[in-house]
C-alpha cells in the first residue's frame, strides 16, 4: 500500500526548512497574483530557491496558478509559466482552463493538479481533466467521506484531500464586503480592517467569528472552525488517498510546524506498524493539537461526516 503524501503550505523559505525537518513531503507555494489563498508569498526568485531546497532532499514543490484569470492577466500568466518551466517545479495547481491552454501552447511539461475549489465533486470531472492533462484532482472540502471514497475508487488520477486547517466558504472578486457591512451597520461587523490578515466577520447571533481578508483576488471568508482529521484517518489511508493536505493559511509558522509533526507521526504509525499502532496514538495526537488550537477556532471534522459546519 502506497503511503500518502503529507502536503503543507509554508509561509517563507526558512519555514520550508523547518517543515522539511517536521516530515512534510510536499509544499504549495506561489504568489497571490497567480494563486489563491496562499499561506505565504513567494516571488519567482524565491520559488527558484525554494524548489532547489525542496528537491535536494527528495521532496516536491507545487506552484499555485489557480487564480480566476481575467484577460489582463493572461500575458503575465504566460511569462510566469515559462519561468516555472525553467525552474522545474513538480506541478502546477490550476482551476481555470486558461492554464491548460497556455501550457499546451507554450510547450510546458510540468504536471497539472486540477483544483477548482468547491466544484470538484465527482469522479467524472476528475477523469475529464485527467484526459486533458491533469495528473491529480484536489477534491472539494464539502464532500463527505463516502463521496471521497467513491471518487478515489473510480478516479484515473491521483486524489488530494484536505485533512486539516481552515476552509474557504466564500470568495468574491470584489473587495467591498467590509465597507458594505460597515455602511449598513448590521449585526455583522468587520474587526481590524486595517490588518489585512487579521480581520474577522462577527456573527453575534451564533457567536462565531469568520476570518476574512482581501487581496488582489478579492474578498475571502473562512469557516469559524478548523478541520482536523488526525484521529479519523483510517478509511482515507485504507482507500489509498494520494495526498493529505494541511492548509496553514492564516496560521502561525509554529502552529504549522507542530501540526505537521503530529500528522507525520499518525501516517507513519499506520504504515510502519499497522492500524492498531495508529489507533493507540490518535487520541493523544488530537489532544496535542487541541492544546495549541487558537481559542477562537474550535476543531471539527468539516463535512467528512456531513456535519453542519458554518
Amino acid at each position: 500500500m502506497k503511503k500518502p503524501e503529507l502536503l503543507v503550505t509554508p509561509k517563507s523559505i526558512d519555514h520550508i526548512k523547518e517543515l522539511i525537518k517536521a516530515g512534510a513531503d510536499a509544499f504549495v507555494i506561489g504568489e497571490q497574483k497567480f494563486g489563491l489563498r496562499l499561506a505565504g508569498e513567494f516571488n519567482v526568485e524565491q520559488v527558484a530557491e525554494s524548489t532547489k531546497l525542496i528537491q535536494d532532499v527528495g521532496k516536491k514543490v507545487y506552484v499555485a496558478v489557480n487564480a480566476i484569470f481575467h484577460n489582463d492577466r493572461l500575458d503575465a500568466l504566460d511569462e510566469y509559466l515559462k519561468e516555472m518551466q525553467k525552474i522545474g517545479v513538480d506541478a502546477l495547481i490550476f482551476g481555470d482552463p486558461a492554464v491548460v491552454m497556455a501550457v499546451r501552447e507554450l510547450g510546458i511539461t510540468i504536471p497539472l493538479h486540477w483544483n477548482p475549489e468547491t466544484i470538484a465533486t465527482n469522479w467524472f470531472q476528475a477523469n475529464y481533466w485527467g484526459e486533458r492533462g491533469a495528473t491529480r484532482a484536489v477534491l472539494a472540502r464539502e464532500l463527505s467521506l463516502d463521496e471521497i471514497l467513491e471518487i478515489k475508487e473510480n478516479s484515473n488520477v491521483e486524489v488530494e484531500v484536505q485533512v486539516h486547517g481552515m476552509t474557504c466558504m466564500f470568495q468574491s472578486k470584489r473587495s467591498l464586503l467590509g465597507n458594505y457591512f460597515l455602511y449598513r451597520d448590521e449585526v455583522m461587523e468587520i474587526a481590524n480592517r486595517k490588518e489585512n490578515k487579521n480581520m474577522f466577520l462577527h456573527d453575534k447571533e451564533r457567536k462565531n467569528k469568520y476570518p476574512i481578508y482581501e487581496d488582489i483576488n478579492g474578498t475571502h471568508i473562512f469557516s469559524p472552525n478548523d478541520m482536523c482529521l488526525i484521529d479519523e484517518l483510517t478509511e482515507l489511508l485504507e482507500a489509498g488517498i494520494d495526498s493529505l493536505k494541511f492548509d496553514g493559511v492564516l496560521q502561525t509558522e509554529e502552529y504549522i510546524v507542530t501540526v505537521t509533526k503530529l500528522y507525520r507521526q499518525a501516517i507513519d504509525a499506520y504504515y510502519h506498524n499497522g492500524e492498531d499502532a495508529y489507533d493507540d496514538i490518535k487520541n493523544e495526537l488530537f489532544e496535542q493539537i487541541e492544546a495549541i488550537q487558537p481559542k477562537l477556532r474550535p476543531l471539527d471534522t468539516g463535512f467528512i461526516f456531513k456535519e453542519t459546519v458554518y
